[in-house]
């Protein structure tokens, strides 16, 4: 198969009801500006949802027609994506925002940042389209993402290496290219929920990402030496820029999230291993306020 038919199959796998009920309640805020609405992230492989937060991309034609004029639109446009929570049913989740132009860029090689195809060269679902020329591009758009990612990594990685490696390593250049501070075996957890897919996933990625490797059994050979020291400096690069961009938008993310201060510390605690308390004059003001965390995970080598 190829990579878009592997991915267009993997889009259209079932999800539970409750998890499509969400989207479709997420859509009805946006009325026709809603383009697709795509599920990602560990929830997918949950049979209990009780207590987790989902994560959902709401893909819009443009963010005027998705906010109007103001804020929410300029920022969306300047520093995509926007994040919201969400309530459902019960359930909990956060959606992030793109217009369809900044999803076909993000998830692809055109951009350094690995936001977004870090994200969706995992699995995916596809909960709701417009139409079918949406669906169409909201694939086309995913399929993009397992390449940009092999590209980015093959200047780092060996010349011959298990498949397991290819994508433990791959993951592992990203999460580091972002404000975290993930466990060592998260990339190993990220190939382990479902290896098979990956394998499955790995010729048709490498084709499409024009790298010339041969895939014999369990094992990845490239044909061509890759220049390192020039993937050093590109992934330096994408640490410092990626680092900076994620406290940047979890500061927006202060103005868009209810309690978005709280919201922000906690993700930073989570991800940078830190024990910020957030004070009473930042939770007032609250871009200050997260500009002000800086120089503490400066000291702490959150970014760097």
């Amino acid at each position: 198969m190829t990579l878009e038919q592997l991915v267009a199959a993997e889009l259209a796998e079932p999800v539970n009801p409750q998890v499509r009920a969400m989207a479709e309640a997420i859509v009805a805020r946006y009325g026709k500006a809603a383009r697709a609405v795509l599920f990602y992230g560990s929830c997918l492989r949950e049979a209990r949802l009780d207590g987790l937060m989902l994560d959902f991309y709401l893909i819009v034609s443009t963010y005027r027609e998705a906010y109007g004029q103001g804020w929410l639109s300029f920022a969306n446009r300047r520093l995509p994506p926007n994040v919201f929570p969400f309530e459902h049913g019960g359930l909990v989740a956060k959606y992030a925002v793109l217009s369809e132009a900044d999803f076909a860029r993000l998830s692809s090689s055109e951009t350094r940042n690995v936001s977004v195809w870090a994200r969706f060269a995992q699995p995916s679902r596809l909960i709701w389209a417009a139409d079918s020329a949406a669906a169409a591009r909201a694939a086309g758009a995913v399929a993009q993402a397992a390449p940009a990612l092999l590209a980015a990594a093959r200047p780092m990685l060996p010349e011959a290496l298990t498949i397991d490696a290819l994508w433990q390593d791959a993951f592992r250049l990203t999460y580091g290219a972002e404000l975290r501070a993930e466990r060592k075996e998260r990339a190993g957890s990220v190939l382990s929920a479902d290896p098979e897919r990956y394998r499955r996933f790995t010729a048709p990625a490498l084709a499409a990402a024009g790298l010339d490797a041969t895939v014999d059994g369990d094992c990845v050979r490239f044909s061509a030496t890759a220049d390192r020291r020039r993937g050093e400096a590109d992934w330096r690069r994408r640490r410092r820029e990626g680092k900076m961009l994620t406290l940047a938008r979890l500061a927006k993310a202060s103005t868009t999230y209810a309690g978005g201060i709280d919201y922000l510390a906690w993700k930073i605690n989570r991800h940078a291993g830190t024990a910020i308390e957030i004070k009473p004059w930042q939770r007032r003001w609250p871009i200050l306020g997260a500009i002000s965390l800086l120089p503490r995970l400066l000291r702490k080598g959150a970014i760097g």
